[in-house]
């Protein structure tokens, strides 16, 4: 349908096309070269140019073009000089690890198989009050500072979640990222042409290697250009598809301190970690743009508790219908399940938790009583709070 996107319309042939290019030298002045299709750099030369303001704008102008319609993808060579930072953090992952491991049995992951690894939700904050002096160190890179702004502009939003994959853990299937690539399929389709052309303009996605990563460890897979397909946040389920993107990805070994961005429209997916020995630990970002929210702070818990007589009472009499329901509460409720704190509410049968519309909603249809919908409203918003566990 003209003006939305579906999986069936999606064309594999234009996909091969458009995956097909090749990385022309002349877009990318600064690289090392661009080796397997994703450009290089080297962040040892490129001190003086992120140290000038002219220059250091030149150099992200470069970058968010590479992202936006060059490959999608960049490598920044010892963008982590101190490494002795890298590990101080690799060691208060491990604690942190080992001590939710022990409380709950580690962190639910979005596409990895339980036990295959070990997921830290909110990475950024827990080192940052384990250990303040480690995050100084760790969070001063000037090349991943202008990496995020090259993308979002300034007063980007951090977030991190740690991944470790252990020997032996299995390959991701190839997806897109935050925000459309975190709806289900059937959600997806319901949003317009031009905002999946924007969700990738809100986010970055990046990687700061802990470890030495061979490409036997499991780099991520990763498929240049591919953000360029506008409708791939309808494509990227679709089995054929995914068949193109594992005959034709790519992956580049990464050496500790070095980190990788790419769109989160890229098609890309964690690699297997085939070696006996590597514990492959990568510090996933999450980047987003400041401007992603809204003008005025709202209690929507508030609202929906007030309005909850009223639709609830509608709703028996019939006077309400389930599209009224959906329109006023469009209006009222949190419709977006982020941000949340993902341990303590974890994503409920795909890959987003629930949302307050559809809490109120379905308390609603189902003839809850006020009290137990306020206490759910409740709970869900402490669930909410990031205060890590």
């Amino acid at each position: 349908m003209y003006g939305y996107y579906s999986a069936d319309a999606c064309n594999l042939s234009e996909f091969k096309a458009i995956t097909a290019r090749n990385v022309d030298p002349t877009d990318i002045p600064n690289a090392m070269g661009a080796p397997k299709n994703v450009p290089v750099y080297d962040c040892a030369v490129l001190g003086d140019m992120l140290r000038d303001k002219d220059q250091r704008r030149f150099l992200m102008a470069e970058w968010a073009e590479i992202l936006h319609r060059g490959a999608g993808v960049f490598v920044l060579k010892a963008a982590c000089t101190n490494l002795a930072s890298i590990d101080a953090a690799t060691a208060v992952f491990n604690k942190i690890i080992a001590a939710e491991k022990s409380k709950s049995g580690g962190g639910a992951d979005h596409f990895a198989a339980t036990g295959s690894n070990d997921r830290i939700w909110n990475a950024l904050q827990k080192l940052c009050e384990a250990a303040p002096d480690v995050f100084v160190d760790y969070h001063a890179s000037p090349a991943i500072d202008a990496a995020c702004e090259a993308w979002l502009g300034p007063n980007y939003q951090m977030t991190a979640q740690v991944n470790l994959v252990h020997p032996g853990g299995q390959p991701q299937q190839a997806h897109r990222d935050y925000h459309l690539g975190f709806q289900t399929a059937d959600v997806s389709a319901t949003y317009p042409a031009h905002v999946h052309d924007l969700s990738p303009l809100m986010t970055l996605q990046g990687g700061i290697a802990h470890v030495d990563i061979s490409v036997e460890s499991g780099p991520t897979k990763l498929l240049p250009f591919s953000q360029t397909y506008r409708p791939g946040y309808a494509a990227w389920r679709r089995e054929d598809f995914r068949a193109h993107f594992e005959e034709n990805h790519v992956q580049l070994p990464l050496d500790k301190g070095d980190a990788i961005f790419f769109s989160p429209a890229l098609f890309h997916a964690a690699g297997a970690n085939t070696t006996r020995d590597v514990e492959r630990m990568v510090n996933l970002l999450q980047i987003s743009s400041p401007f992603g929210r809204a003008m005025e702070s709202i209690d929507r818990t508030a609202m929906c508790k007030s309005l909850f007589p009223v639709l609830s009472r509608g709703w028996q009499t019939g006077e309400i219908t389930e599209t009224m329901l959906d329109i006023v509460l469009s209006s009222a409720a949190e419709g977006y399940s982020f941000p949340t704190n993902l341990d303590s509410d974890p994503p409920v049968g795909g890959l987003a938790p629930r949302s307050q519309k559809m809490l109120v909603k379905q308390a609603i249809m189902s003839g809850v009583s006020f009290d137990i919908l306020s206490a759910d409203l409740d709970a869900q918003a402490r669930a909410k709070l990031a205060t890590p566990l």
